[in-house]
């Protein structure tokens, strides 16, 4: 079973991408009793290697991403407002009176007052451009003495668990974080390597590095994906839903997925009673683009978890979801690394 009380640590870490230290170090913390070797690469990556009862006959890796989307501050402005930009894909419009977290200090995304805007600016989306972060700073020397252009901006949000479901911020991939922490601390019955990557969020940048030093034979990418199973969206356009278990893709935009291991995850699912789903649209992407084209190429399927309001200040999951996706995601390692396909 997943471990919730570390899901909730791991998620109230700020990772913003190319900041990812904190939860680096958290995880690095977690994990180092449980490997055989350990390294952490020049970008930043964690890639741990456990052995297992017998070699593996197919050389697995299992990957999950650390960073979150976020912002970077650009600019101080004389009255001491912070201008940022973001890092990842972010809805603009939810944006105006979150609350965020600069260099551990509360503040708050900021936009002109609603009783000010003038004509068609009341029925549009703030331009990023028209909104700052309040630090509560009296001038541009104050906010300067705490805060530096380039400095990561991460949602504020604390994690929580209102029946069966997990909020939080940045579970999008903590939670497949946690998986993989989880499967590691097992007794595995083959070799198999466990990478946490950088810069997921900006690019695939570090799965295309811990890709080529690992040289895997297939791979495993442990995500989370959106749902979008709300009221008036209908049909395929929820693209998965929350509480009907682990999600599995054969295509997205940046992956044509592998097809007997995309059939393997489903007949596993069946054989082992683990409810299971197909991700409905061709949409999004994630570290499998980069790590399915490494070096000679690299056989490789993503589990996801359904969730709602990805990239927002907080997402929002099914606790089912996750601990089935870790029995699926096992099992299937399990019988990849074995050399075995159904």
């Amino acid at each position: 079973m997943a471990d919730l009380t570390l899901l909730k640590t791991l998620c109230e870490c700020n990772g913003v991408s190319g900041w990812e230290d904190a939860v680096r170090d958290r995880i690095v913390a977690e994990i180092t009793p449980y490997v055989t070797a350990l390294q952490i690469d020049p970008l930043g990556n964690i890639i741990a290697f456990k052995k297992g009862a017998a070699p593996a006959k197919t050389k697995l890796m299992l990957s999950a991403h650390m960073d979150e989307v976020g912002f970077l501050v650009t600019h101080i402005t004389d009255d001491g407002k912070l201008k940022f930009t973001p890092v990842g894909g972010i809805d603009k419009r939810i944006l105006p009176g979150k609350q965020v977290m600069v260099n551990g200090i509360p503040g708050i995304i900021g936009a002109k007052p609603i009783h000010l805007l003038k004509g068609d600016e009341k029925g549009s989306a703030i331009p990023l451009d028209d909104m700052a972060i309040d630090i509560g700073a009296k001038d541009r020397a104050e906010a300067e003495s705490v805060v530096s252009l380039g400095d990561p901006v991460a949602f504020a949000a604390k994690t929580s668990f209102p029946g069966e479901m997990v909020l939080g911020k940045a579970i999008d991939d903590r939670a497949g974080c946690v998986i993989l922490i989880d499967l590691l601390k097992q007794d595995l019955p083959y070799d198999m390597t466990f990478v946490f990557c950088v810069q997921e969020e900006v690019g695939l940048r570090g799965s295309r590095t811990a890709a080529y030093t690992v040289d895997p034979q297939a791979a495993i990418v442990v995500e989370s994906t959106t749902a979008a199973d709300l009221p008036g969206v209908e049909g395929e356009k929820q693209v998965c839903c929350v509480g009907k278990g682990p999600v599995v893709s054969f295509m997205d935009r940046s992956t044509i997925y592998d097809r007997s291991y995309y059939q393997l995850a489903f007949a596993l699912a069946k054989q082992k009673g683990i409810p299971c789903q197909t991700k409905h649209m061709v949409a999004g992407g994630n570290d499998a683009g980069a790590i399915h084209q490494s070096r000679g190429g690299v056989r490789t399927i993503a589990v996801s978890l359904p969730c709602r309001y990805l990239h927002g200040p907080m997402g929002l999951i099914a606790q089912s979801d996750l601990h089935q996706a870790q029995a699926l995601i096992s099992s299937l390692a399990n019988t990849i690394a074995g050399g075995s396909e159904l």
